[in-house]
């Protein structure tokens, strides 16, 4: 990965200067977002995907909440199709949902553009030859959404981020900038039922006679406390904040 001044200095400043602009022209959507779920999915309005960034450092990746939290006589969670709303599937196809992140990247957690952060679940499960995605920070959009989105393997996402990490320059994140907006008007490569996207990278491993179920339950154990381990650390940075004010 060259380095340059554009990815040690411009990138970065690019991201705060248009994710703090963002989030003052988008307010108005951002308002009407938070009535409209607070009308048609109630309860909290954003949900936060706890993902693994730049260095393997966890965050948490913050969405609007297409989904309502319906559960059954047994307080178990509904299947998907039953809690998701007319008015989720709309910010979804819309790419709404993912506005909140442009606050993740303003403090840091992610960039404009960059390899599209996976869940702890599945990056338990990449090798050594898979991490590269984690030597820059990951983006809301990146050159595997532009090649497929949710209609390509794992295999070839990997390709992809590991072609952007060895390539970053301003004119192929302009490029990808550009065919995002492409890929959002024309709703290309959103997920459907059946891709290969709606399989875990780790249950397909398992599935295909990759690793044992022994290895499986033990990435997954290691996912979990991982997460929890994050969620802890922030719990505690936040209750050090109030306990000194």
């Amino acid at each position: 990965m060259k380095k340059s001044i554009y990815r040690c200095f411009f990138k970065r400043l690019f991201d705060v200067v248009c994710s703090f602009l963002a989030i003052i022209i988008l307010s108005p959507i951002f308002l009407l977002t938070i009535i409209l779920s607070e009308i048609f999915i109630g309860g909290n309005v954003f949900f936060k995907q706890y993902r693994p960034g730049k260095n393997g450092k966890i965050f948490p990746l913050v969405k609007f909440r297409s989904m309502t939290n319906k559960k059954d006589k047994d307080g178990n969670l509904l299947p998907d199709k039953d809690r998701i709303t007319w008015w989720g599937k709309v910010i979804r196809k819309t790419s709404i949902d993912e506005l909140p992140q442009l606050f993740n990247i303003l403090v840091g957690h992610m960039s404009f553009i960059g390899p599209r952060p996976r869940m702890v679940e599945e990056c338990v499960f990449l090798d050594e030859t898979q991490q590269d995605r984690f030597r820059v920070t990951p983006g809301i959009t990146g050159w595997a959404q532009v090649h497929g989105r949710n209609t390509i393997t794992f295999d070839k996402v990997v390709e992809y981020d590991k072609y952007y990490v060895e390539h970053i320059s301003l004119w192929l994140d302009i490029k990808i900038f550009f065919m995002t907006i492409g890929y959002v008007f024309k709703r290309k490569g959103i997920n459907k039922e059946g891709t290969v996207s709606n399989e875990f990278h780790g249950d397909y491993l398992l599935r295909t006679g990759q690793i044992e179920k022994d290895y499986y339950d033990e990435k997954i154990a290691q996912a979990k406390e991982m997460i929890a381990e994050a969620k802890d650390k922030k719990y505690k940075k936040n209750k050090k904040r109030v306990d000194n004010v």
